[in-house]
């Protein structure tokens, strides 16, 4: 079957490069992106080679920038948001509403680059893009109250994210700090991206927001994009260690700050008989190979209901769909529908597959392998960053598919006798930002969930980051700084009354909203 597959016309990397020319000759130039700062397109920065995960070949890289420039860009934003904080509220409102008409407008671009610069199905790509124009649009209708009795912040909003959610994640919240008042800066993630936050970018600078984005490493660039004093907060998602440096350095300064990062969220099985539902949303956590934040890779299981959980399980996990997110039996043909395409790179690739050799090796007892004949590839085509689900019953402790989020499509089970150990295994990587229990008795549901250490527990069902007006934040390790979502993201980056004590995990408190 694969030999007949071919690229949906229309979908190539080269088209939609030139498309991205002619709608934004400005950011694009023959072979690179530009830095936005200082209200301008700048061709400065050490454009990087980049390659795309869904077949190895070349793409736009990120046009790394050194510290000094970082700094100029980082001053220039203050003297940004020092004129957009006094622009009238409807006039911010009109011009964050044009810039979702323009994003709409080209909404088939954007998820195209984000399916090959991120290797994400044509059906997540067009999510990711919808869920950030449909989310900031509640935030244009309500926007008002949330902003009663509160004031913009006294410099612009620094984020750095990961790459798995450019648009629903990092674009969303650009959008909604500078309804809010605020100047926004953005790092482009290392791993890919830059060209749909280009896109991005460049409609929402034509109609005025005050918005900059720039590239280069972390490291290089944090005494600007973290410590700089022209700084009013400090946005970032992406892994704990990482976290962890950016959490000591505005700790130290006392920045206001939202950290999200990772924890590894759990599905616990306690005296269950639903499995027909179960088994109808194992293929949905597979979604984009399980690079989400919100992924579900551990499932602990009462021993005893062991049999009836992989008689659930494993018929649900072998449908899955994987492969090239624009292959086609035909040119014309719809786009195909799959679970998920490759991980975000060949390294990863390789890690992860090392990962569950290691903890084989080591005791860990493999109950599902996908099968890469049953993918849909190109004929010819590279397929080192693409991984087949995997499915291991007892990682060794020495693993660190035991206690850390794998961020791919891995598996792991561990049974457990009493409630006890059941809750100790749902709380192993000492928080996370979501859980489920499936249990037939709510009273038992009621009495356990509050001891599962995430921020959002599900009875039965997947929890997600979600949208509009549902908070999100993280116990534990997972999250620092303040909570988000809803009201709670206009809260985090405005000031309000004297003295106000945010809802987050604080060095100093933690407050539930």
């Amino acid at each position: 079957m694969t030999s007949t597959l071919t690229l949906k016309a229309g979908t190539s990397w080269t088209d939609a490069w030139q498309r991205c020319l002619a709608v934004a000759p400005e950011a694009f130039r023959d072979d690179r992106v530009l830095n936005l700062w200082n209200a301008a397109w700048q061709a400065d920065g050490r454009a990087l080679p980049a390659a795309s995960p869904v077949d190895g070949s070349p793409v736009a890289g990120p046009p790394r920038l050194d510290l000094v420039t970082a700094r100029h860009a980082v001053h220039a934003a203050l003297g940004q948001h020092r004129a957009w904080r006094h622009i009238p509220l409807p006039e911010r409102r009109a011009r964050v509403s044009a810039t979702l008409d323009a994003l709409t407008e080209h909404r088939e671009l954007l998820a195209l680059l984000l399916v090959w610069e991120i290797g994400k199905p044509w059906r997540l790509a067009q999510a990711d893009v919808d869920r950030a124009i449909d989310g900031v649009r509640w935030y244009v209708d309500g926007i008002d109250g949330m902003l009663a009795g509160r004031a913009p912040l006294d410099g612009p909003v620094s984020n750095i994210a990961s790459w798995n959610y450019p648009m629903s994640v990092l674009v969303h919240a650009l959008l909604v700090q500078a309804l809010a008042g605020n100047a926004v800066i953005a790092k482009t993630p290392t791993d890919g991206g830059v060209a749909c936050l280009t896109l991005a970018s460049a409609l929402a600078a034509r109609e005025g927001i005050p918005v900059t984005l720039v590239s280069g490493s972390g490291s290089e660039l944090s005494e600007a994009l973290l410590r700089a004093p022209e700084i009013g907060c400090v946005s970032f998602v992406g892994g704990r260690d990482t976290g962890a440096a950016v959490a000591t350095a505005v700790a130290d300064l006392g920045k206001r700050h939202i950290l999200e990062q990772e924890g590894l969220n759990t599905w616990g099985i306690w005296n269950h008989s639903d499995w027909d539902t179960f088994a109808a949303a194992v293929p949905k956590l597979f979604d984009y190979g399980k690079q989400r934040c919100t992924a579900y890779p551990r499932f602990v299981v009462q021993r005893h209901l062991f049999d009836d959980f992989l008689a659930a399980y494993l018929p649900a996990v072998r449908t899955l769909r994987i492969g090239h997110p624009l292959a086609v039996e035909h040119p014309d043909d719809p786009y195909p529908r799959l679970d998920f395409g490759p991980v975000i790179n060949a390294a990863k690739a390789k890690e992860l597959h090392d990962q569950v050799a290691e903890a084989v090796e080591r005791g860990a007892v493999p109950l599902h392998r996908g099968r890469s004949q049953d993918a849909r590839f190109l004929p010819g085509q590279d397929t080192s960053a693409y991984v087949q689900p995997v499915t291991l019953l007892a990682p060794p402790r020495s693993s660190p598919l035991h206690h850390a989020e794998p961020f791919g499509p891995v598996d792991t089970i561990v049974l457990v006798d009493t409630e006890a150990e059941l809750l100790a295994a749902m709380n192993a990587s000492n928080g996370a930002l979501v859980a489920t229990l499936s249990t037939d008795d709510r009273a038992t549901y009621d009495r356990l969930a509050p001891q599962i250490r995430a921020f959002k527990v599900g009875h039965g069902t997947p929890r997600s980051r979600g949208d509009r007006d549902e908070l999100f934040g993280g116990f534990g390790a997972s999250w620092r700084g303040a909570f988000v979502g809803g009201e709670l993201l206009v809260r985090a980056v405005t000031r309000g009354p004297a003295g106000e004590r945010l809802p987050g995990n604080f060095p100093e408190y933690q407050l539930m909203p």
